[in-house]
């Protein structure tokens, strides 16, 4: 099996603290770590809105890093704390798959990895 890790420029932090790769490609598929509503200093962004189009910018960076768009998403899952909100967050997520569409899983969740979360996206990309 090749594999090869994805750390987009500005992602840095994410392997040398966490330990893990924002992306990994195998063979002709990219797999991309949950993404979530922080910036490159791992701010938690304040606002749903705000988090859904960083989380969403989070996963093009990976996406572009391994060659690849949106158009490339076959899975998504989208782990959500306030699924009331939805509505917004397809508003959001049409913006960024404009073409093809994932097959998509929103799960409700209690609480994400950092206090202040409010999504996490988890795509898999054929290249």
């Amino acid at each position: 099996m090749q594999r090869k890790d994805i750390v987009p420029q500005g992602m840095e932090i994410i392997r040398e603290r966490f330990h893990y790769s924002p992306g990994v490609v195998v063979g002709d598929t990219l797999y991309i770590a949950g993404q979530v509503g922080r910036d490159e200093q791992l701010n938690v962004l304040d606002g749903a809105n705000a988090q859904y189009i960083q989380a969403f910018e989070n996963v093009s960076k990976v996406l572009r890093a391994a060659g690849a768009t949106f158009d490339n998403v076959v899975d998504m899952v989208t782990y959500h704390t306030d699924v009331g909100d939805l509505a917004n967050f397809m508003k959001v997520k049409d913006r960024y798959f404009t073409n093809q569409v994932p097959a998509w899983t929103g799960i409700g969740v209690s609480a994400l990895a950092m206090p202040g979360l409010l999504i996490e996206i988890k795509c898999v990309a054929k290249l």
